[in-house]
């Protein structure tokens, strides 16, 4: 009976270490599929100004990127993040598709520029960045085809405002790309600079973000949506107070998915604010609008509350409860 409970015991351990020997198998290959390089240069010894006080400014950060490649050698296509090297620490956003897009032969480039929280106010920010894009995509011979961009917060509005510098521009390199995923981002300014202003009238909440937004917007764009409603206008990728809707011609002939997340009853019980003080109405508005003017490949995934348990609920949290799996698949079909 004994010497039964000692083989029992012994067998046991095996069938643990050999589980346990999967498991490691298992995640090497998942590791060594991919090949994660970066280079980034010494941050300049500057800062910008944020607001009117006296220690009101950010340091500059490290312009660059991270790039992960899959191994196989016939890379389908290519994920673009604009990602700030300091707030979104590199990849912060990027590398939570790492496993599916190396899975399906994408690789995915994450390129910063010097500006922290850069709002691309000017085209210097965008030439800044696609020169960055140009030199990886010559280092390592990466396929222009299959391009899709996506952003996640502010970093979506930086990619509608890089797409629309770009065309605007006659540039020797353009990107081929195919499609457009933004998540939670800010896509209308002049509703933003209205949502920031009663946020500091009514002095509920942490006054920071609303500050320095409408200090950088107010200073950029020469004053408010009252007096200057054209600046906010063309600084937006779609506005619901802009009868015209230019810049929506940039788009058009893309695939564009728009992740949202309400979360209304978060928003009025955690800090009184109202339906319309979220990004929704912004990236509803925008895909209204593409379809109005003919783009038939939009897409809108919403979110629910069971769908995220996390108890923040900001552009991050969104991203992170998004299936990455469903993305890459739906990515995956878009691409030729």
């Amino acid at each position: 009976m004994l010497r039964y409970n000692l083989e029992s015991s012994d067998m046991n351990k095996i069938f643990k270490l050999f589980l346990l020997l999967n498991l490691i198998i298992s995640y090497s290959n998942k590791t060594i599929s991919q090949n994660i390089v970066e280079e980034y240069e010494q941050r300049k010894n500057d800062s910008i100004r944020i607001g009117i006080g006296e220690k009101d400014f950010l340091p500059f950060i490290q312009s660059g990127y991270t790039l992960m490649l899959p191994t196989s050698k016939d890379i389908k296509g290519v994920l673009v993040f604009l990602e700030d090297s300091g707030y979104d620490k590199k990849n912060k956003n990027s590398k939570q598709i790492y496993d599916q897009a190396s899975e399906k032969n994408f690789a995915v480039l994450s390129v910063s520029n010097e500006i922290p929280f850069d709002f691309y106010f000017s085209k210097k920010s965008a030439r800044s960045s696609h020169i960055i894009i140009n030199q990886v995509f010559k280092k390592y011979n990466l396929p222009n085809e299959n391009i899709f961009f996506i952003g996640v917060g502010l970093s979506g509005h930086r990619v509608m405002k890089h797409i629309e510098f770009m065309k605007e521009d006659n540039y020797g390199f353009q990107l081929n790309i195919q499609g457009i995923v933004v998540c939670n981002a800010v896509l209308d300014w002049a509703s933003e600079w209205y949502k920031f202003d009663r946020e500091k009238r009514n002095q509920r909440n942490n006054l920071w973000e609303p500050t320095f937004a409408t200090y950088m917007l107010e200073t950029h764009l020469n004053g408010t949506p009252k007096n200057n409603p054209d600046g906010y206008y063309d600084f937006s990728a779609y506005s619901y107070f802009d009868e015209k809707n230019e810049n929506i011609k940039f788009y058009t002939s893309y695939a564009v998915r728009a992740y949202i997340e309400p979360a209304i009853k978060y928003w009025l019980k955690k800090h009184l604010k109202t339906m319309y003080d979220n990004n929704s109405p912004d990236m509803v508005g925008l895909l209204a609008e593409l379809e109005l003017a003919g783009n038939e490949k939009t897409e809108l995934i919403v979110l629910q509350p069971e769908d995220n348990e996390s108890q923040k609920k900001n552009p991050d949290s969104t991203w992170d409860a998004i299936n990455k799996n469903e993305l890459i698949d739906w990515i995956n079909n878009q691409s030729e």
